[in-house]
């Protein structure tokens, strides 16, 4: 067998990136086709209903239901402000009267003299989307969004947290093994997304937030600081809508694992350049890895390849992702074609590997995934 499929990550300095850009009801496309645009760029734009909230105008006047039209002092559709008087019941004369006032600005939408109550509809959510990445736009979709390309670097990651944000990266370590620490978090930190090594702290990551970073790319985290940080347990299904201020972007999973030399090298040949990122995670069907992105300029003259479907091959980089070869890289030898068993007597698909260190292993194919360079 010449190649097969597996999941991989993508890391490459030099390639074709879409991103479709779609809002999440119909609205306004701020950009044509062909248009340049850059990363914060807001490229559509619409408005969500605002939230409903309930009166109960009976209960507040202490009035049975059929008589809320009566005292009402409102039309469906009418604009009221906050504090704003809804309905109003006088006794003896008007010596003795009850009120009931508006909770929150908003829309007027129903009156019902069944439930006795009036539904106020909030003021509409404004939605803005941005264009993510700096390109060109190459399709839209109206009243719906757009697609955006360029050529850039990518780097994806394990796991994140967060979602998309901008900033120029800045490395604070030197090597992809060291520790990214608090104390290397300083002022000049603020709106940038800062690359570490082999692992991030939970105090580093407090330290950021309080310096104003943008991100943080790393190799590895303890699972025990990112619950802290968040508040509470890490869930499995997607992570990227933390109310967090920092995206994390992890390249090589939990514990102290060094950043291949691969993805922390591109990185830092592009200190300096402004990225984008996105921590959102999805580890099921569907899968969304976070990323780090480098549009480059229209003036790179290389021919970028677009991202192709992730496949195995003799002389492919992977990472083996069981124990007991956690986490280290290898390079495919061979593909054998024929079932083996393996330790749980089961007959699945191998491969032959070389380690750094030179040594051949056999392991399922399951066990691994690509590393695109």
């Amino acid at each position: 067998m010449a190649h097969g499929y597996t999941p991989g990550l993508r890391i490459t300095d030099n390639t074709i990136i879409r991103k479709r850009r779609r809002l999440p009801l119909p609205g306004s496309v701020l950009v044509e086709a062909g248009q340049a645009v850059q990363a914060e760029d807001i490229v559509a734009a619409t408005e969500l209903p605002g939230n409903v909230v309930t009166v109960n105008i009976a209960h507040e006047l202490n009035i049975p239901p059929e008589e809320v039209s009566r005292v009402v002092v409102v039309n469906e559709g009418d604009h009221v402000q906050a504090g704003d008087l809804l309905a109003e019941v006088k006794a003896l004369w008007g010596i003795f009267h009850s009120t009931a006032r508006s909770p929150v600005e908003g829309t007027v939408e129903s009156i019902s003299d069944v439930t006795g109550q009036v539904l106020l509809r909030g003021r509409p959510l404004p939605v803005q989307v941005k264009a993510y990445i700096s390109g060109t736009v190459v399709e839209v979709f109206e009243d719906e969004g757009v697609t955006i390309e360029c050529h850039g670097a990518l780097v994806q990651g394990i796991i994140g947290l967060g979602r998309e944000t901008y900033g120029e990266l800045r490395c604070l370590v030197d090597a992809p093994t060291e520790v990214l620490t608090a104390d290397l978090v300083d002022d000049d930190c603020a709106g940038k997304i800062l690359v570490g090594g082999s692992l991030v702290t939970y105090d580093t990551l407090q330290a950021a937030v309080a310096a104003g970073a943008s991100g943080i790319v790393c190799g590895g985290i303890n699972d025990t600081d990112i619950d802290r940080f968040l508040g509470y347990p890490l869930g499995v299904a997607i992570t990227g809508q933390e109310d967090k201020p920092l995206t994390l972007v992890i390249t090589e999973g939990f514990g102290r694992i060094p950043m291949s030399d691969r993805a922390f090298g591109l990185l830092r040949d592009h200190e300096g350049q402004r990225a984008s990122m996105n921590g959102a995670t999805q580890i099921r069907a569907g899968v969304i890895r976070p990323e780090v992105i480098v549009s480059h300029q229209a003036s790179v003259s290389r021919q970028a390849e677009p991202l192709q479907e992730p496949q195995l091959a003799a002389g492919q980089l992977i990472r083996l992702i069981r124990e007991p070869y956690f986490g280290l890289l290898a390079t495919i030898v061979e593909l054998p074609e024929e079932l083996q068993m393996i330790e749980t007597e089961s007959k699945v698909r191998v491969l032959k590997a070389r380690l750094e260190d030179g040594r051949q292993v056999v392991v399922p194919r399951a066990n691994v995934e690509l590393i695109e360079v």
